[in-house]
């Protein structure tokens, strides 16, 4: 009952977001109930049987999530997780108003939740996690996290509470020295294997930690080969093949984290054909790859968000776009940070926009890629793009940061984060 009035309050506020920002209400609500009611979270997070499971890294959190819970549904379980990408404690909040009774109270046996790799640490000290994930540690924009070995350190602290299991990355040397540093009896391990690493261009793009090479672990679940979406992958001697949500071995990565994160939490109820098959038919997450229809049009939507997912998703681009969009939105604090990437893959772009549309433009001008159109107007830009004649040979190409992905999706009136298609 003592949650009662927060959560009829967190509603309400959620439809008032929702009639002036449809598909809105991911943020504020749970903000507003956060404030009037902060031990909702733990209270509610602390009653699932099987506990909590968290998902966390710079990147590959989103799909990595969303596989786990398919293939965890999938064997029957009935799970509690954030399917906005809403990954720090006000979208938790947000998830709880959304999913309970009035009560704040949650059927479910587990809850399966990415975490954003900044608030992890602050979650975890009010609820232990059965299960950690961590994929990777990469270099983000200066302004939020100094140095990548600040995030490590924060990594460090939610993998030492974890209860039960710690799911490593074998090939990228911060998750080594978190091994080294936490030394956690539950310790699993999955990766590339080196051949696959060694082919790609910019490999997995983990951060550099400046200090002597750890050897790399033998992994128990390993991604083998990769042709276009299809992977080969072992897992405790056992080998599958998977069908990839999108291009790029940062993708097969994700797979073989949700896999092994599986088959630790069902242990012998795991079913390695199951998990695969639902893999397999599972869509991407919204605007990681997302193909949608516009204007009776196929539009690919690539998000980027730090320098090392840009230059992934580019390097991974396999045909040349003959449409192309950029979009560089208000998350990006610091553009200094687009100087970093490679940007020769693209031949052109017709339209450049976001809050940072004329840095963006500039970058692309300085490496002599022709540039059309540029305004800081994401609805101009819209109408301008998709104005031009209908690609001939390729589809559609929208690559934006997240700030300019909400925005614009929402402006297509993709607001549905479900509604996604493979």
């Amino acid at each position: 009952m003592r949650f009662l009035p927060a959560i009829l309050l967190g509603r309400f506020v959620r439809v008032l977001v929702r009639l002036v920002r449809p598909g809105g209400g991911s943020a504020l609500p749970g903000l507003v109930v956060s404030k009037v009611a902060p031990g909702l979270l733990a209270a509610t997070l602390s009653k699932f049987s099987d506990g909590l499971i968290v998902v966390t890294g710079s990147a590959g959190k989103s799909t990595t999530t969303k596989m786990l819970v398919g293939i965890a549904r999938a064997h029957g379980k009935t799970v509690f997780t954030n399917p906005s990408t809403a990954n720090i404690a006000q979208g938790f909040f947000s998830s709880i108003i959304e999913q309970s009774d009035i009560f704040g109270r949650i059927k479910g046996d587990v809850a399966i939740l990415e975490m954003d790799e900044g608030h992890a640490e602050e979650i975890t000290r009010l609820i232990r996690p059965k299960q950690v994930t961590i994929l990777n540690v990469l270099e983000d924009q200066l302004d939020r996290f100094v140095d990548p070995a600040v995030v490590r350190d924060k990594l460090a602290q939610v993998a030492r509470r974890a209860n039960d299991t710690v799911l490593l990355n074998a090939d990228d040397q911060n998750t080594l020295i978190i091994n080294r540093d936490v030394q956690h009896p539950g310790t699993k391990w999955f990766g590339i294997t080196g051949s696959l690493l060694a082919e790609a261009k910019h490999g997995l793009g983990t951060a550099p930690t400046y200090e002597a090479e750890i050897p790399r672990p033998i992994p128990s679940a390993e991604v083998m080969r990769v042709d276009s979406l299809r992977a080969s992958v072992i897992l405790s001697g056992a080998v599958t093949e998977v069908e990839l949500p999108n291009r790029g071995l940062h993708f097969a990565l994700d797979a073989i984290a949700a896999l092994q994160s599986a088959e630790a939490y069902l242990g012998a109820d795991f079913d390695l054909e199951l998990a695969s098959n639902t893999i397999n038919t599972m869509p991407p997450v919204f605007a990681r790859g997302e193909i949608a229809v516009v204007n009776g049009e196929e539009v690919e939507f690539i998000l980027v968000q730090n320098p090392m997912s840009f230059q992934l998703n580019l390097d991974n681009l396999t045909t040349n776009p003959e449409r192309i969009m950029v979009m560089i939105g208000r998350d990006v604090h610091d553009p200094s940070w687009l100087w970093t990437v490679n940007m020769d893959v693209l031949s052109h772009a017709d339209v450049v926009s976001g809050y940072n549309a004329y840095e963006m433009a500039l970058r692309l001008a300085y490496s002599e890629i022709p540039v059309g159109f540029v305004t800081d107007d994401l609805q101009v830009a819209l109408d301008t793009f998709f104005a031009l004649p209908a690609p001939t040979h390729s589809r559609r190409t929208v690559i934006f940061s997240a700030d300019a992905m909400r925005r614009t999706r929402r402006m297509l009136g993709f607001t549905d984060p479900e509604a996604v298609s493979r």
